[in-house]
């Protein structure tokens, strides 16, 4: 029988995204922030540190979130169509640091689809990257400004994101090599709907 290894509770992703949060307000002081997350759960997740960051910073931090699902670039070879929300970015990215948040970062397609469809919406400063769990495994040039953990990981093996609006419980989580079905983006095994994306 297939078993999850538990590698952040509830407590571990709260005290992470706290962390986070500071690490943001450090390294942009002095520059104005936006905080864009990718749906879903790094939709979550930013709407979570969204909070901490105004609180640090004294000042509103526009807030917005976006669906990178026909910006991906298996988009046409995906057997199933995608599931579609709508994106959120009612704000000037001009003359800021925008910051992508997502839950789980693989390959790096995910963030690459991410940084498209936002220079669809304007041209910000800086655009940097936090994600609660890096996996390694890249396939893109690209690295995280904020990590919350780095999980080595057989590719084979699967990170398993769970949020408290959608799944209800938070933790993150590895299940084993055959745990599910490949995933359509390359990321590894297929999740349950209620576990995070590799992207």
């Amino acid at each position: 029988m297939d078993t999850e290894t538990v590698v952040l509770d509830r407590d571990d992703m709260r005290r992470t995204l706290v962390r986070i949060a500071h690490e943001m307000v450090e390294r942009n002081a002095g520059h104005p922030l936006a905080l864009v997350g990718i749906h879903r759960r790094g939709a979550v997740l930013a709407a979570r540190l969204h909070p901490l960051v105004t609180d640090l910073v004294g000042d509103q931090v526009p807030l917005g979130d976006l669906d990178i699902s026909f910006y991906r670039d298996d988009v046409a070879t995906h057997p199933v169509s995608p599931v579609v929300h709508a994106s959120h970015l009612d704000f000037p990215l001009a003359g800021r640091t925008v910051v992508i948040v997502d839950d789980v970062l693989f390959t790096g397609r995910t963030v690459r689809a991410a940084i498209e469809a936002l220079f669809d919406y304007g041209r910000p400063d800086r655009v940097q990257l936090a994600v609660l769990a890096d996996r390694g495994h890249r396939e893109l040039p690209i690295r995280p400004d904020y990590v919350g953990k780095n999980l080595p990981t057989a590719r084979s093996e699967r990170v398993n994101v769970r949020v408290e609006e959608l799944d209800g419980a938070d933790e993150v989580t590895i299940s084993p090599a055959g745990a599910a079905e490949a995933a359509a983006d390359g990321g590894g095994p297929r999740p349950a709907p209620t576990e995070g994306r590799t992207g």
